[in-house]
């Protein structure tokens, strides 16, 4: 489980630009062997695999802590890991 303290360190990925499902792919291999309770804050502007993180975390484990829009229409995930 991740720590709830704003200290952690965090694990960037950038998807950016990629349209589904590369995205979720990038989150999938770079998320691999990272260890359980890493955080991750995710960078993505294609809302059409918002639906497929949210099922690859279902299926991971990995939990989902926020989702923010930002106005220039990427979107930040902080995710936990399992």
């Amino acid at each position: 489980m991740c720590a709830l303290t704003d200290q952690a360190e965090v694990y960037r990925i950038d998807a950016v630009g990629l349209v589904c499902p590369l995205p979720v792919l990038r989150f999938k291999k770079r998320t691999q062997g990272l260890p359980s309770g890493t955080r991750v804050e995710f960078l993505a502007d294609d809302v059409s695999g918002r639906r497929d993180l949210q099922a690859l975390c279902e299926i991971t484990g990995h939990q989902i802590e926020s989702v923010h829009e930002e106005d220039n229409g990427v979107i930040r995930y902080r995710i936990c890991l399992a």
